[in-house]
């Protein structure tokens, strides 16, 4: 019995395999879906979704503490059990992607529970059945924690993110591997409820991707609220005896009842039959175009790409691969496009970008220049576009402005760590880069990301009228110190 002749096949429905095979089925072609997991993936389940809802509970726990010496007295009690509650059953039904499932199937595909695997040109293999897709292959599946290669560690029964974010009972310490957004998102979380937690981290400092400015305000944060960091530290050996952890770390131990290893993710593509199609697959993500082609008639979409483990991420090249199947749709028919992409995307926001990164059949191309991250810490961290190292590395003319929270009305009545730094090209006389870091750091980073992606000329952002008071004012003040 041959293959089944449908029209795409979307493996792995995370965020983005998800949205590009929703939105190819409502247009009328053939869809099937395949997931071994959870339809929604990483983000509804283990990530952004129940991860915030942690941090929503323990920034309520933080800011009822800091009602004495500002509105009077206050007592805390701290209870994990209405969190874990809303967890699982708000936020993931108990890790159950029925809802999804039935979510995906009334959009018009067709679900198949399954690993996806490349079986050759045009083919999907999903245990004994087969699939031959007319018009092409989306892969969406993601990346998995990377565990380092630490003497013990595979041997214990230590956390990913995952156990994590399903745990129901908190646990007295907690050790963290990892200084990056995730490892300091759950430190803050567990401490502010009551757990001891130390924070391990291999680089010279925690959050080491963003703006060192950025790292010193975060460690201080988590410090304040109890947190042990230890940076520039390397792991050497891991043991469990039963009862805790021993975590061997620059020539001391540290002991905590669990252990939370966020060193990162990474893509599996052995996994995929990419060597089918002639794709290597000793990759760590599959590199793709700038319309997300990895080859002819196949797509990536979401984390598997390796431009940022982040849901917007995906969810905006999601749109651009659906773009690009519909023009390849229209085209292999012979059919003229009846009006351009501008629609697909979005109206003006597609419009825009066809005019500066369009391509045949006006399907826009990808475009990282100011691609936003937050890190949900309190306080929050929100960066768009090159870091200030970032640019003098790529030889731009680089001015710096920076402002401090504290210094700005609202920030002081606040009584708010945090600031706004500004990197600008100063040959072209644009901002190529910001971060904010404050209260709001992750709201006011949208003012910030518009500027970069428009290149929005610093003249015109230093004309603009900045509500008074608010955080974001301190924008100006940034522009301030950058002339």
């Amino acid at each position: 019995m041959g293959p089944e002749v449908v029209d795409v096949v979307v493996v792995g429905l995370g965020v983005g395999g998800e949205e590009v095979a929703g939105r190819l089925a409502e247009a009328g072609l053939d869809v099937v879906g395949v997931e071994r997991r959870l339809v929604g993936g990483e983000c509804p389940y283990w990530g952004c979704i129940p991860s915030k809802m942690m941090i929503r509970a323990a920034n309520a726990l933080a800011e009822a503490r800091r009602v004495d010496g500002l509105a009077g007295t206050a007592q805390v009690r701290p209870d994990w059990a209405p969190v874990a509650k809303r967890i699982r059953e708000e936020a993931t039904d108990t890790w159950d992607d029925r809802v999804a499932v039935e979510r995906f199937v009334g959009r018009g595909g067709r679900f198949v529970r399954g690993s996806g695997r490349l079986d050759g040109p045009g083919r999907v293999r999903v245990g004994d059945q087969v699939f031959q897709a007319r018009h092409g292959i989306v892969l969406g599946t993601g990346t998995r924690p990377s565990v380092p290669p630490v003497d013990g560690l595979a041997d214990t029964p230590y956390w990913t993110n995952r156990e994590a974010v399903e745990v129901e009972e908190l646990p007295a310490s907690l050790l963290v591997l990892g200084g990056g957004a995730i490892g300091l998102e759950l430190a803050q979380v567990f401490a502010r409820f009551g757990v001891r937690v130390t924070v391990v981290e291999a680089l010279d400092r925690v959050l080491a991707v963003e703006e060192p400015e950025a790292s010193e305000v975060a460690a201080a944060a988590l410090r304040a609220d109890g947190v042990e960091i230890h940076a520039g530290v390397t792991a050497e050996r891991v043991a469990h005896d039963g009862r805790q952890f021993t975590l061997h770390a620059g020539g001391t131990a540290y002991a905590a009842e669990r252990l939370l290893v966020v060193t990162g993710r990474r893509a599996y593509l052995d996994e995929l039959g990419l060597e089918t199609v002639g794709v290597r697959a000793d990759q760590r993500y599959l590199p793709v175009d700038d319309r997300l082609h990895v080859a002819d008639g196949i797509w990536a979409v979401g984390d598997v790409t390796g431009e940022g483990a982040f849901t917007h991420v995906a969810m905006y090249q999601a749109g651009i691969v659906v773009a690009d199947v519909l023009d390849h749709v229209r085209r292999s028919a012979g059919k003229p496009d009846p009006s351009g992409t501008a629609n697909m995307m979005g109206g003006a926001m597609g419009a825009a970008t066809l005019s500066e990164h369009g391509s045949s059949g006006g399907v826009p191309r990808a475009d990282y220049r100011a691609l936003p991250r937050v890190t949900f810490t309190d306080p929050e961290v929100g960066a768009v576009g090159l870091t200030e190292r970032q640019a003098r590395e790529r030889g731009i003319n680089v001015q710096v402005g920076f402002a401090s929270l504290g210094s700005s009305t609202r920030g002081w009545i606040h009584r708010a760590d945090g600031f706004i730094k500004l990197v600008a090209d100063a040959d072209h006389g644009a901002l190529v880069g910001a971060t904010s870091v404050g209260p709001a750091g992750g709201e006011v980073l949208s003012a910030l990301a518009v500027a970069v992606h428009a290149a929005v000329p610093l003249a015109q952002l230093r004309h603009m009228i900045y509500a008074y008071p608010t955080f974001h004012r301190a924008i100006s003040e940034a522009l301030r110190d950058l002339a």
